[in-house]
């Protein structure tokens, strides 16, 4: 399955982009009221469908999840198609990604401490294992998953997923429909509920934040440059970032032997124009469909190299329907143990260009 971090991360990490999320709507709410009274025309406020779009967080006391429910079935239909190439046909995963299920036990659901946790018993950490909040589960699954098609999955199949997912961990049974009105029932029984603690900082003592702040209202700065960097004395504390990623993936961390974009001499705050990627050229659909989380030009990584490509097919005369029919529908066996997963999603236009472009070798 995907990599979750530290269930105890993920739940502090929800709350502050929470937290946050709730600060920037309040700002904004603010700014906007301020606008208006002071200046005509300018700012509105948030539409209903706009802040929709931002309140999607499901918490671990379930507040906010949809109303929705979906049977083991369909679960398994969608997890035969769009996440078995990832994890495997019983959640046992493939080279790349961790086990889901494994580690946990009958009598693990009755106290929901996981054993196997503090013995060397289990030679690798699987997800049921560490996770204790079914929200968690939930939620990365309908933010995060498929991986080369996240937020694709409807709320139905989300619960049909994961219920799928539960069955296979043996905490419900094979034919199980999980809801919105059963959710609650199932966190009872997970293995390691009782597995993560609130007695630190980040959590509300008492029902009272941990923060305290007093909003400065005099001498205030007449202009705020917002940016996101490191401070000089720690951009290369860990040596050059650039040199210490896989072989795959998207992005590529920033030379910290260098001072940031932004601190050249006739630079902005941005190093990229937003809008180049806007032309869709190939190389800009390669990354707006995340080819390249599993594809490098001239080496391998989770699949093959583009160069690897373009000389296989070099020369045979269906190569573009060949590839154009595996890009869609998926396929297995031919570059390794690691199967190619479906892409019905990309438009027929654009898996074209792709192609095309891959066969070419550049």
């Amino acid at each position: 399955m995907f990599k979750l971090a530290n269930p105890m991360t993920h739940q502090l990490t929800t709350k502050l982009a929470q937290t946050l999320v709730c600060a920037s709507l309040s700002v904004a709410f603010i700014g906007t009221a301020v606008a208006q009274s002071k200046y005509s025309g300018i700012g509105r406020e948030a539409t209903k469908a706009e802040v929709t779009a931002w309140d999607i967080d499901v918490r671990p006391d379930l507040k906010g999840l949809p109303k929705g429910s979906g049977n083991t079935l369909r679960g398994q239909e969608v997890w035969e198609g769009k996440c078995a190439s990832c994890h495997g046909t019983f959640g046992e995963s493939n080279e790349v990604f961790t086990p889901i299920v494994g580690g946990t036990t009958k009598e693990d659901m009755k106290t929901g401490r996981v054993a196997s946790l503090t013995s060397d018993k289990q030679p690798q950490r699987t997800t049921f294992m560490k996770v204790a909040t079914i929200s968690t589960l939930w939620d990365y699954i309908h933010r995060a998953m498929p991986w080369n098609a996240p937020r694709t999955l409807s709320v139905d199949d989300t619960y049909a997923v994961l219920g799928y997912m539960l069955s296979l961990a043996e905490i419900v049974p094979d034919d199980f429909t999980l809801s919105d009105k059963n959710i609650a029932e199932v966190q009872k029984v997970m293995p390691n509920r009782n597995g993560m603690t609130q007695a630190h900082g980040m959590w509300m003592p008492n029902g009272k934040p941990d923060v305290n702040s007093t909003a400065c209202m005099t001498n205030c700065t007449k202009h705020v440059t917002i940016g996101s960097f490191l401070p000089d004395y720690a951009r290369n504390a860990h040596e050059n970032l650039a040199l210490q990623n896989r072989a795959y993936g998207p992005y590529r961390g920033v030379d910290t032997t260098k001072p940031p974009v932004s601190q050249l001499p006739g630079k902005g705050m941005m190093p990229v124009s937003m809008a180049a990627a806007e032309a869709l050229s190939p190389e800009a659909l390669f990354k707006k469909q995340n080819c390249a989380a599993c594809h490098a030009p001239n080496m391998k990584g989770v699949g093959p190299s583009i160069a690897d490509v373009a000389a296989k097919y070099k020369g045979q005369a269906d190569a573009v329907k060949k590839m154009h029919d595996k890009v869609k529908v998926g396929g297995a066996g031919v570059w390794g143990a690691i199967p190619m997963p479906p892409h019905a999603h990309v438009p027929d236009a654009e898996i074209d260009v792709l192609v095309k472009w891959m066969l070419s070798g550049k």
